[in-house]
């Protein structure tokens, strides 16, 4: 039995948890909805006064990034995104940063793409 990857990408987690209900029906093999960002980690869960705070740079606080140093966070401030203004909305500016990966059978491959595409996945 061969099997064969889609990968696709969504505005929303929840756009893509629906495509995932309908691929594990067609008995998809695997499954998976992750986000996907451009900065390592998840960001800072406390606030953080920027004047007195222990803040590793710019990056850390308007990136949503988990720097491991103090110079990648500074580096990263770099980014237009930084600003707040111009970084293209959420997921840059295509908007689509939830990633969809199915494993399906071969045979199953075009009806699990249809399914895909007819939801809005980019593929």
């Amino acid at each position: 039995m061969a099997e064969k990857n889609i990968l696709a990408y969504f505005h929303s987690p929840e756009e893509a948890e629906g495509v995932a209900k309908k691929l594990q029906a067609l008995r998809a093999i695997d499954v998976s909805v992750d986000r996907f960002g451009r900065y390592p980690g998840d960001g800072i869960d406390v606030i953080n006064n920027p004047i007195t705070g222990n803040i590793s740079g710019l990056g850390s606080l308007t990136l949503s990034g988990d720097f491991d140093s103090q110079g990648a966070s500074i580096l990263a401030a770099a980014d237009p995104g930084a600003s707040g203004m111009s970084h293209g909305g959420q997921g840059g500016p295509t908007g689509r940063d939830i990633l969809l990966t199915a494993v399906v059978d071969e045979q199953m491959y075009e009806k699990a793409l249809q399914v895909v595409k007819e939801a809005g996945g980019l593929v």
